[in-house]
C-alpha cells in the first residue's frame, strides 16, 4: 500500500513538473504556442466534461461544445470581441436544434449541459489569451506571433506569468498543507481530501508569492496583495466546483489521461475561475482605472453630494 502512494506521488511530481513547464512556456511564448495549448486543454477536457455528465445520465453534444469553443478561441486570438456574442447565440441555438432533432431525452437537461459545457470549458479559460493580449497593439488586429519573433516583455505576459504562479502555489501548498496538517473537512461530501487547513496555506502562500509581483509587474504592493486573494480563493473555488460535478456524477477522477493527476479538466479547474476572476481585476481595478471610483463620483454628481 505505502509503495503504491509513493509510486503515485512520484507520477503526479513528474507530470505535474512537465505540464507546468509546457504551461509555462506556451505562456511566455504567447501567440501560436500558446493557443495551440489552449485548444488541446479545451478539446480534451470538454471530451472528459461529456463523459462525466453522460455518467449522470445527461447527453451534452461533444460536437457543439467544442465547435463553440474553436471558434472562441481563434476569435479571440484574432482580437475580434465582437464576434463573441454571434458564436454565444449560434452555440444556443444549435444547442437547441442538436437535441431536437436527435429526440433523447432528458432534453431541457442535454441543452442546458450543452450550453455549461461551452460556457464553462472555453468561454472562461480562453481569458488566459485576453490577458496576454494586455498591452498587445490591437490595431493590428492578430495576436498569433511568438515572443521569439522579438516582443519585449509585455504587460500581458508578466500579468499571465503572475496568475499561474499564484495559482501554481495555492495547489502545492493546499495540497502539502493539507497533508500535513489537515484535520478539519473543507467539504466532506463535494472533496473530502480537502481541508480547512490547506486551503488557509494555499491562500496565505499565494498572496506571499504575490508580493513578488511588485518587482516584474506594474501592479503596485496593495493591488499585488489583493490580486493574490482574488486569484487564490477563485482557483480553490473553481477546483470544488470541478469536484461538485464529477461527485454528483459519482466520478472520482474526469479521466487518466495525465498520470497521478487524473485529466485534463482535473488538472486546469483552478484556472477555469480565476482567469476571468484576474483578468477582470487587472483591467478594472489596476493601473488607474477603479470603476468603483468612477460611480462613486458619477453619484455624486448626480445627487450634488457635497462631500
Amino acid at each position: 500500500m505505502e509503495e503504491t502512494q509513493t509510486q503515485n506521488s512520484i507520477k503526479r511530481y513528474i507530470t505535474g513538473t512537465i505540464a507546468g513547464v509546457v504551461t509555462l512556456l506556451c505562456i511566455v511564448l504567447g501567440g501560436v504556442p500558446l493557443l495551440a495549448l489552449l485548444l488541446t486543454v479545451i478539446l480534451v477536457a470538454s471530451k472528459e466534461y461529456v463523459h462525466i455528465l453522460r455518467m449522470k445520465g445527461f447527453h451534452p453534444s461533444f460536437s457543439i461544445i467544442g465547435f463553440v469553443g474553436v471558434l472562441i478561441c481563434l476569435a479571440i486570438s484574432v482580437v475580434r470581441l465582437d464576434l463573441i456574442p454571434a458564436i454565444l447565440v449560434m452555440g444556443t441555438i444549435f444547442s437547441f436544434l442538436i437535441v431536437l432533432f436527435m429526440g433523447r431525452q432528458p432534453y431541457i437537461a442535454n441543452v442546458a449541459t450543452t450550453e455549461l459545457g461551452f460556457l464553462y470549458g472555453a468561454l472562461m479559460p480562453v481569458h488566459i489569451i485576453l490577458m496576454r493580449q494586455i498591452g498587445f497593439d490591437v490595431t493590428q488586429n492578430i495576436y498569433l506571433y511568438p515572443i521569439l519573433n522579438g516582443e519585449e516583455l509585455s504587460e500581458g505576459l508578466s500579468l499571465s506569468v503572475f496568475v499561474f504562479l499564484s495559482i501554481l502555489v495555492t495547489d502545492t501548498a493546499a495540497y502539502f498543507g493539507g497533508k500535513r496538517y489537515g484535520k478539519h473537512k473543507l467539504s466532506a461530501v463535494i472533496s473530502p481530501k480537502k481541508t480547512v487547513e490547506g486551503a488557509l496555506i494555499g491562500s496565505i502562500f499565494a498572496v506571499l508569492v504575490s508580493l513578488t509581483g511588485v518587482f516584474y509587474t506594474k501592479l503596485t504592493l496593495g493591488e499585488c496583495a489583493i490580486a493574490g486573494l482574488l486569484i487564490t480563493v477563485a482557483a480553490q473555488l473553481g477546483d470544488l466546483s470541478e469536484s461538485l460535478i464529477k461527485r454528483d456524477a459519482g466520478v472520482k477522477d474526469s479521466s487518466n489521461i495525465l498520470p497521478g493527476h487524473g485529466g485534463f479538466l482535473d488538472r486546469s479547474d483552478s484556472y477555469i475561475f480565476a482567469l476571468p476572476v484576474a483578468y477582470y481585476y487587472f483591467i478594472n481595478f489596476t493601473g488607474g482605472n477603479n470603476y468603483f471610483a468612477e460611480l462613486f463620483s458619477y453619484i455624486k454628481s448626480v445627487f450634488h453630494v457635497g462631500f
